[in-house]
């Protein structure tokens, strides 16, 4: 399956995502019911504990048919509007809007529960007793009978890639889930197709990766979201789709800025699907780069469907070069090399990205980039130092557990009497933060940071973009505290209201000071 035609392919990405290349080559099973005895041990290892170990298990060349129009604004509507909206999704790209105007969504809900970040990308759900929970990192939703602990990852589909075969086509995310099969009914796996298009002639199916082989099992059901099936076995799975009518993707666009001394700005653009595999591939192909990046927070979310086959182009204001300004889009989420737009511009200025479909011109995306968003070039410093940190954090992994690890070092980081004389924050950090912290915000500064409504009231009257809103709202908090406003005492105010990723950051300070 190729990708979009004319993106450019970085080839030092290439060389940091090859394979192993001596692997089975099991017949996929397209029969077998997911209640057909398979073993109940978990058979595999995580990928996010060893990129080699994974069981290789046909190809998958999804062709999607030809578009039908959507509403949306047009470029010639919108060129002149210099704003978006508030930028509540950009904080991390799992939390993407799962759906749209087009899905059905229905009205059930589960429990939402927040998991705990291990090492090496996992995460640890502990659930106390039976019932039907939604991880709020994944939108993973485990119905469980007893008190369980699950643990869990996100995993690549282009390992997988020569055993998903046509008419097979990716639906979403593949996870490694870990814990007592028995005490697991089921799971649904969160999809990241638009099926208020599709008729009848669809089918989902759950790709099941074992030590013999690769099998696909029966769904019980499936919705606008999710994916449903019956638990036999764990190893890894994911939700794929065969239709004979046009497949729609909910897309994303995800920025990446190069950081390096010169004044010019490059960026990398990478149109994806919502399927958070390929996100994670984008990241680990950024990281395995040679030069450095660092990721612009806007808002992902593609106003438009993405279609296979269909044409896009890339637009800057003022101009920029970009490489290629049309692509054909192509779902990647199989493909080793994650293609990517380059935009370049010799001043650092502001300017407007705008991406819209070639045949109706109507916008899939926009974002206005200003300098706040790449003020932390100088974060390739704290880079170096992440790097250090993190061997001292891997030699600890190799002798303990994961969730021992995690206990280990927040109580080193609350073992002090009172709060350490640290370095002062810096702006590049607290702008870090700012970009992670959610919605609640204002709730965050009254009761947490013992802000008060004046000055929520001062900085939203700024009339500001919503993360630059949060920068001030810690940069008050900072003059306050004075001296008190360390990376510990920040950590201390925040460390039981935000979310993993935000906790991360702030873990991150601490290691760094």
């Amino acid at each position: 399956m190729s990708h979009c035609a004319g993106v450019a392919e970085s080839s030092d990405d290439h060389n940091a995502s090859s394979e192993e290349k001596d692997c089975p080559s099991p017949i996929l099973d397209t029969s077998k019911d997911s209640k057909s005895g398979e073993d109940s041990s978990s058979e595999s290892s995580s990928e996010s504990e060893s990129d080699d170990e994974e069981p290789k298990p046909e190809k998958t060349n999804g062709e999607l048919g030809e578009s039908s129009p959507e509403e949306a604004p047009t470029l010639a509507d919108e060129w002149a509007d210099e704003e978006l909206p508030a930028d509540h999704l950009s904080s991390k790209l799992t939390k993407i809007q799962p759906h749209c105007e087009h899905c059905n969504v229905d009205g059930k809900h589960s429990e939402q529960v927040t998991p705990r970040l291990l090492s090496r990308g996992q995460f640890l759900l502990k659930v106390d007793m039976e019932g039907i929970y939604q991880c709020t990192e994944t939108g993973l939703i485990f119905e469980v009978n007893r008190k369980v602990d699950i643990k869990y990852c996100v995993l690549s589909w282009s390992k997988y890639a020569d055993l998903v075969v046509k008419p097979w086509l990716v639906g979403g995310p593949l996870f490694d889930v870990k814990c007592d099969p028995a005490c697991l009914t089921s799971i649904q796996f969160p999809h990241s197709l638009c099926l208020g298009h599709l008729g009848s002639n669809m089918m989902f199916k759950v790709f099941h990766v074992k030590s013999s082989g690769a099998s696909l099992e029966y769904t019980v059901e499936h919705s606008a979201t999710h994916v449903k099936w019956n638990v036999s076995s764990l190893s890894p799975v994911g939700p794929v789709i065969q239709s004979e009518e046009t497949v729609y993707h909910h897309g994303a666009v995800i920025l990446y800025k190069a950081i390096d001394h010169d004044r010019s700005l490059s960026f990398r653009v990478y149109v994806a699907t919502n399927n958070e595999s390929f996100i994670k591939d984008i990241s680990k192909s950024v990281k395995h780069s040679s030069k450095k990046f660092m990721k612009i927070d806007k808002p992902p979310v593609c106003q438009k469907l993405l279609q296979n086959g269909k044409k896009y182009k890339l637009v800057s204001v003022p101009e920029a070069e970009i490489t290629p300004e049309e692509f054909e889009f192509v779902d990647g989420s199989l493909l080793k090399l994650k293609s990517y737009i380059e935009v370049y511009l010799e001043q650092p200025v502001e300017f407007k990205l705008v991406l819209t479909e070639m045949d109706s011109e109507e916008i899939v995306w926009k974002a206005k980039l200003r300098e706040c968003d790449w003020a932390q070039c100088d974060q390739n410093r704290n880079i170096s130092k992440r790097s250090t940190s993190g061997n001292r954090r891997r030699k600890m992994s190799s002798s303990l557990p994961d969730e021992e690890i995690y206990d280990k070092r927040i109580k080193q980081m609350d073992s002090s009497d009172g709060v350490k004389t640290r370095p002062r924050l810096t702006d590049v950090q607290l702008i870090t933060l700012a970009g992670k912290l959610g919605e609640e915000w204002v709730k965050i500064a009254i009761a947490n940071l013992k802000l008060e409504m004046r000055d929520i009231d001062e900085i939203q009257g700024k009339k500001e973009d919503v993360t630059i809103c949060k920068f001030r709202m810690l940069k008050k908090w900072q003059e306050k505290e004075q001296s008190n406003a360390t990376a510990q005492a920040l950590y201390n105010c925040l460390k039981s209201v935000v979310s993993a990723e935000a906790r991360d950051v702030l873990e991150g300070f601490l290691q760094e000071t």
